[in-house]
C-alpha cells in the first residue's frame, strides 16, 4: 500500500485528508501535538478502513518535532501533506514577536525541511507527491499569516520547477490554497467569522477532493471553488492598495482571547 504522512492530522483539512486517503487505500502516518487525540483518530481510521495508521506526536514549532518528522520522511513516503498551521488572536503589533516567529517556524521552516527530506526518496523511486497547504490569503495582504502562506505558494512552485523532468513527471509538488473552511482554525484564533457570507464557506471534504484531482492533473497551485478561483484572478487586476485595505479587514474581527 502507498503511505501518506499528514501533519496537523487530527482536525479540519488534515483530518479530511486522512479519511479520504484511508478510503483510497493509503497507509497513514499522522502527526499532531495531542497524543491522546492522535491515537484516537488513528484507531478510528484503522477500524473503519482496515489500513495501517502510525502516530507521530510532535510539535512543529519545536526542533525535536521537525527533526522527528524529517526522519520519517527520509524513510520514504508516497505522499506528504504539510497541513499543520494556525492563526493569531490579533493583528501584527498586538501579537508577541515570539508568536510571530513560531508561526514562521510551523508555516515555513517545517514545510521546507519536510519537503526537503521527503523528495529525494520520491525522486529515487520516480513517484510521489508533496501537497503544501497554503491559503487564498497568500494572494492578499494579510499580515504574517498571509505572508507565510504566500511563501508556501512561491516555495512550492519553485520546487516543482526544480524537480520538473527529474522523474518523468512522476513526482509532483503542489500548493493548496483554500478559502474559508469550517474547521477549528477560526475558533482557535479567536476570530469572529459570523459576518462571512454562507457562499464563501467551503466544505473540507470538497477541498480535499479538489486538491487530489488537481494533483493528478499536475496543477502547481490548487484553488478550490469557482468563486475563489475568480477572486484570486481578480487580485491580479485590482490595485494592491485597494486589495490591501479590503483583505486586511475581511474576517479579521477578533473575539475574546482563548487558550
Amino acid at each position: 500500500m502507498p503511505t501518506a504522512l499528514i501533519t496537523g492530522a487530527t482536525a479540519g483539512i488534515g483530518a479530511a485528508f486522512a479519511r479520504r486517503l484511508a478510503s483510497d487505500g493509503f497507509d497513514l502516518i499522522l502527526l499532531a501535538r495531542d497524543g491522546e487525540r492522535l491515537e484516537r483518530a488513528a484507531r478510528d481510521l484503522r477500524d473503519t478502513y482496515a489500513i495501517g495508521a502510525e502516530t507521530l506526536v510532535g510539535d512543529l514549532a519545536a526542533e525535536e518535532g521537525i527533526a522527528a518528522a524529517e526522519e520519517r520522511c527520509r524513510a520514504g513516503v508516497d505522499l506528504l501533506v504539510n497541513n499543520a498551521g494556525f492563526g493569531h488572536k490579533g493583528t501584527f503589533l498586538n501579537v508577541p514577536v515570539s508568536d510571530e516567529t513560531t508561526m514562521l517556524k510551523v508555516h515555513c521552516e517545517a514545510v521546507l525541511r519536510l519537503t526537503h527530506a521527503a523528495l529525494p526518496p520520491m525522486l529515487e523511486r520516480g513517484r510521489g507527491a508533496v501537497v503544501n497547504v497554503s491559503s487564498v490569503s497568500a494572494f492578499a495582504v494579510r499580515g504574517t499569516y498571509g505572508a507565510s502562506k504566500a511563501w508556501v505558494v512561491s516555495f512550492s512552485q519553485g520546487v516543482a520547477q526544480d524537480i520538473a523532468g527529474r522523474s518523468g513527471g512522476g513526482v509532483r509538488v503542489m500548493a493548496l490554497c483554500p478559502g474559508f473552511v469550517r474547521t477549528e482554525f477560526h475558533r482557535r484564533a479567536g476570530m469572529d467569522v459570523s459576518g462571512i457570507p454562507e457562499f464563501m464557506w467551503l466544505d473540507k471534504d470538497m477541498v480535499v477532493d479538489a486538491a487530489l484531482r488537481d494533483l493528478r492533473r499536475g496543477v502547481q497551485v490548487s484553488v478550490p471553488g469557482t468563486w475563489y478561483k475568480a477572486l484570486v484572478a481578480a487580485t491580479r487586476l485590482v490595485p494592491s492598495g485597494v486589495a490591501g485595505r479590503f483583505s486586511s479587514r475581511a474576517g479579521r474581527s477578533y473575539g475574546p482571547r482563548r487558550t
